[in-house]
């Protein structure tokens, strides 16, 4: 992909950052992408640099198997896929499903006692989202199945294209950028099942003897990852925010909104560096879409379609025009 950037002959460096959000999280993804692309031309899965947290680190993770974006989005509708897709799908298997809510038997105690004694010795240098994941008692239930058809896909192969997987150590409560330079060594399935390992819900997920949870523990889009990276645009999918206009009369606007506080100030910090940033939140008609429970995978298709037909409009009501850097 080229174009002139402001540079002539330069190509064109674009970021993609997913964010947490869940089953329904994945399907807003998949529709936000899938109108991108359908009136750009231009395909998610070539990103320089793609940036999963949680859902989206699963969303990175097939796109970086080969799927397009059309083709992401008509796996969960169960639509025609291209030849191509179906190809892959049948490599990837089935879409990737979260496991049934079971009852377990309750376990007493801390996620990491550890993590609270860092926190309490030094006050400030544990994020709330982490503190939360280490008070909370550690899920019990493996999030193995979300990640067969990624561990299927690519063993113990990481992609060649840059691919940076969210999660957060239960040792320290620090952030780790799987894939990215310095990260520790992982599989992109385990990458990807620390990222997605919501804390009390799903088991904490260990890599060379360390455990990691969701990355949204520590930021649900973490999108300041790239801010030094000296990209032309990144674009954000950010399914569990939204604009103040559509958050008035949600239920969850305290979380959502405190979510589109942060990402305002990540996106902010990347702005600082040159680096235009476009960003796709949920509108009023997709909350509704899809409810409270971003975990109920019986809303995926209708998520799915009412982020492609949101995202159209906002592109035809001008947005197409910042994404005229990736227009093929």
């Amino acid at each position: 992909m080229t174009g002139d950037s402001g540079r002539p002959g330069r190509s064109v460096r674009v970021g993609l950052v997913l964010s947490a959000g869940g089953t329904l999280g994945y399907a807003f993804h998949a529709g936000v992408l899938a109108a991108i692309a359908e009136a750009t031309g231009w395909e998610p899965r070539s990103a320089e640099l793609i940036v999963g947290t949680s859902a989206g680190s699963l969303a990175a993770a097939v796109l970086r198997a080969g799927l397009g974006a059309r083709d992401l989005a008509a796996r969960v509708l169960g639509d025609p896929m291209s030849p191509d897709g179906r190809i892959l799908a049948a490599r990837l298997g089935p879409a990737a499903r979260p496991p049934p809510r079971v009852q377990s038997p309750r376990r007493r105690g801390l996620a990491s006692t550890e993590l609270l004694r860092r926190a309490l010795l030094h006050p400030g240098s544990v994020r709330l989202g982490a503190l939360a994941a280490a008070i909370l008692p550690a899920g019990q239930i493996s999030n193995e199945g979300v990640v067969t058809g990624i561990r299927r896909f690519f063993g113990d192969r990481w992609p060649e294209a840059s691919t940076w997987i969210c999660a957060v150590s239960l040792e320290d409560g620090k952030r780790v950028l799987f894939g990215s330079p310095g990260a520790p060594s992982a599989s992109l399935a385990d990458a990807v099942a620390a990222s997605s390992a919501i804390p009390a819900f799903f088991e904490p997920v260990t890599i060379g003897g360390r455990r990691y949870v969701d990355g949204g523990a520590h930021s649900v889009t973490n999108v300041d990852a790239v801010a030094s990276l000296g990209m032309d645009l990144v674009i954000v999918s950010s399914p569990m925010s939204g604009s103040l206009e559509a958050l008035r009369r949600t239920l969850d606007l305290p979380v959502r909104a405190a979510s589109a506080a942060r990402l305002a100030r990540e996106a902010a910090a990347v702005r600082r560096n040159g680096t235009d940033v476009v960003v796709f939140q949920p509108s009023a008609d997709d909350l509704r879409a899809m409810g409270l429970n971003l975990m109920d995978a019986a809303r995926r298709r209708a998520v799915v379609r009412q982020a492609m037909a949101s995202t159209r409009r906002r592109l035809q009501e001008g947005l197409l025009t910042k994404l005229e850097a990736v227009r093929a």
